[in-house]
Parts: structure tokens; C-alpha cells; sequence
């Protein structure tokens, strides 16, 4: 490991591991997003990036100046992410030795004293509220809370996406973090071929992109659009690998209303993009995340959005646009934005605070200002390591 523990003019160059995602290239996931558009920038600006991840896919060793490894994983849905974590956590003490390393997800926390006792400094990124998620049962739900409690005590420090996020660990634990949001990709045009052979015209359909899960409200966002006399239709992207129940009961829904159209996963960009950025409305239901990178798109796009109203949404979106609660919420959100003469406006209002608040330079270069503090000693997290979570709960 370099000695960086002095400031010179010219910054070195840092080895850095990026741990814990699925790897690049991304395809939803917002940490895979984050890797991807921070990783390829910090290998631009001269430093050594590796990126782990489960899929070898077709793109090489070497994807956008970034080193790809790959690496096993138990294909199971509560030991996939922390196993390949153990595995890639292993490659990087026994082969890499970065400078600094960031592990993505709370629920990797186990693995941080691993890196740490390699005199690796760490950074954890916490994500959202992961223990509030319907998929996880109740020992899931209780694995993340206490991997929260361990991720405080032991990171070097900690990564928050957005200000709710921030406040939470502040209540809970009394714990700093490193505020560093998510970028909105810029979108100024998109072919309009695409949403045409699939049957819409632009700016003249309604558009959800989310997991199916409880937490996204996909299903509410349904029953409310179905209740509505909304005029346009609305398009749903996305799937659900772990909630058949949950697909099935939104399917039915829909069965009596040709209104809505369920297209699955897209993993097309170039589609996903112009279904973005010629809807009349995008309709964000998450509830327990924080920074989502799919509502963020519809704001770099200039998409009017009806968002759930949680105040994760609420610093994105800076209250622009119609909030929901429930599909009543969803009904009326929909048809007032069909008659409204602002969704334009509304809509360019949302892309210029994109523009200057959500910025993916401007995200990479908060991260390679705190990984170059990680590398020299300077985030060595001492006041939280008696950390416990506070007996006031979170609401």
C-alpha cells in the first residue's frame, strides 16, 4: 500500500475495489449503476479500478478503463450477496491489496473486518431502509438490522445517498457519514422508433420502471391507475425474481383493463431511455430506498413525476410534481396531470435541478476526495465503535 499520508500537488494514483454489487456492466440496480458511472470516472482520472462482480457476461477482463473479476456465488437469495462478498473480500486481501476499498450494501458488514485486519481502510455503503423490505421474512429482516449495527461499528466510514438516509443513522446510531448522492444521467433526446413498435406514441402514455415488490407500490400504482379515467395508458417495466405472488396479483388487475401494458424487464438502454424521456408522467412508488437512480433518470430525462410521498422522493424531486399515498392518491395524481397545461414545465424544471444537484462528476468527485482521506488514515471511524442503535425507533 502506497504511503499517502501527505498532501503533495500532484494527487497519486489509488488502487481501489469496488465489492459487494452484481459488477459491470449495470443493468438496474442502482448500486451497479453507481459502480459503473463512478468506477469508469476514477479509471479515466488515472487510477487503478476493480470492480467484482457475478457474471462474467461477454465484455472482457477490462470494461470501460475498469477491471473486471468475477467471482462465485451462492445462487441463493439470502446468501448470494453476502458469500460473493466473502469470496471477492479474499481476492482483494490475497491479490489486489487496494488502497482503499468501498463495499456496497449493510448486509456485507460481516466482511468489513476482513479488509480491515489486511490494513485495508473501508468505506460501507449503507443503501436504504433494507430491513423494512416485504421479500426479506423476519430473520432477514433481523440480519439487517444487526449488520446496520455492525456496518456503524466497524466501517471506516459510512456512505449515505441522501439526506433521509443521513438523518437516519444520525437518530439511530449518532454516526457521521459521507453524503454523496446519486448522478441523473442527461437525457435531451431519444429516438421515438422504439416506443413505436411497441405500440405508444410520444408523450402519450404513463410510465412506471420498478421491481415488483410491496415496498415500490407497483401494485397500488396499478389499482389506482385502473380506478382512474386516466385516457393515456400506463407501461410498466420490471419483474420480480423472488415475488410470484405479488406478479400474479398485480396481473389480475390488469387482466379486465387493456389500458395497461406490462412489458417485463428491458434491458434495451437505448429503449429504457426513450420510454423515459417521451412519457407524459413517470410514477415512482418506492418507499424504503434512498436515492433512487430510476427516479433520478426521470428527471435527467424532463419527465413530470408522481412520486410516493416519503421524503427520500421529496429531496429528489424538491416537491415538484403530484405525491401518493395510496391509489385514491394515484387516481386523482393521474388525471389532474393529464389536464394540467404545467407537465411541460414541470418537467423542465425537474431536468435543470438534475443538472445541477445530480451530477455523476460531481458524485465521483466526492468520492475521490473521501477515498483519498480512506487511503491516508483520516476516516478511521474511533467514536463509533461502541456504537448502538438508539431505543427510540425509527418511524
Amino acid at each position: 500500500m502506497k504511503d499517502l499520508r501527505n498532501d503533495s500537488p500532484a494527487k497519486p494514483s489509488l488502487s481501489i475495489a469496488l465489492i459487494g454489487t452484481r459488477g459491470v456492466p449495470a443493468s438496474y440496480g442502482g448500486f451497479e449503476t453507481a459502480v459503473e458511472e463512478i468506477g469508469w470516472r476514477l479509471a479515466d482520472r488515472g487510477h487503478v479500478v476493480t470492480v467484482y462482480g457475478r457474471e462474467a457476461g461477454d465484455v472482457g477482463s477490462v470494461y470501460r478503463g475498469m477491471r473486471r473479476v468475477t467471482l462465485p456465488a451462492v445462487r441463493r437469495k439470502s446468501l448470494e450477496t453476502l458469500t460473493h462478498t466473502a469470496v471477492s473480500s479474499a481476492h482483494a486481501v490475497t491479490r489486489v491489496r487496494p488502497d482503499a476499498a468501498v463495499v456496497f450494501n449493510a448486509a456485507n458488514s460481516p466482511l468489513v473486518p476482513v479488509l480491515r485486519m489486511a490494513r485495508i481502510p473501508v468505506a460501507l455503503h449503507m443503501d436504504g431502509l433494507e430491513w423494512k423490505r416485504s421479500k426479506w421474512g423476519r430473520v432477514g429482516k433481523a440480519y439487517y438490522r444487526l449488520a446496520e449495527s455492525f456496518g456503524v461499528r466497524q466501517a471506516n466510514a459510512l456512505i449515505a445517498d441522501s439526506i433521509g438516509i443521513a438523518d437516519y443513522y444520525r437518530q439511530q446510531f449518532d454516526a457521521p457519514t459521507e453524503l454523496i448522492k446519486y448522478g441523473a444521467p442527461q437525457i435531451f433526446d431519444a429516438p421515438v422508433e422504439g416506443i413505436e413498435r411497441l405500440g405508444f406514441r410520444p408523450g402519450d402514455y404513463h410510465l412506471v420502471v420498478a421491481r415488483f415488490e410491496p415496498e415500490n407500490h407497483v401494485y397500488e400504482i396499478v389499482q389506482g391507475y385502473t380506478q382512474s379515467n386516466a385516457q393515456k395508458p400506463l407501461v410498466v417495466v420490471g419483474s420480480a425474481p423472488y415475488s410470484e405472488g405479488y406478479t400474479a396479483s398485480i396481473e389480475a388487475l390488469v387482466e379486465a383493463d387493456r389500458r395497461v401494458h406490462l412489458l417485463g424487464p428491458v434491458y434495451d438502454q437505448e429503449l429504457l431511455d426513450a420510454l423515459y424521456f417521451h412519457a407524459h408522467t413517470y410514477v415512482h412508488g418506492h418507499s424504503v430506498g434512498g436515492t433512487n437512480p430510476s427516479l433520478l433518470r426521470a428527471i435527467g430525462a424532463g419527465t413530470a413525476v408522481i412520486s410516493y410521498d416519503v421524503s427520500f422522493n421529496h429531496d429528489v424531486v424538491d416537491g415538484e410534481g403530484w405525491f401518493f399515498t395510496n391509489p385514491s392518491q394515484v387516481s386523482s395524481a393521474l388525471e389532474e396531470a393529464e389536464e394540467s397545461s404545467e407537465v411541460s414545465r414541470i418537467g423542465s424544471r425537474l431536468r435543470k435541478r438534475a443538472s445541477e444537484h445530480y451530477t455523476w462528476d460531481g458524485v465521483a468527485d466526492l468520492y475521490e476526495e473521501m477515498l483519498y482521506r480512506l487511503a491516508r488514515g483520516q476516516l478511521s471511524g474511533p467514536a463509533r465503535r461502541g456504537a448502538r442503535r438508539s431505543k427510540v425507533e425509527w418511524t
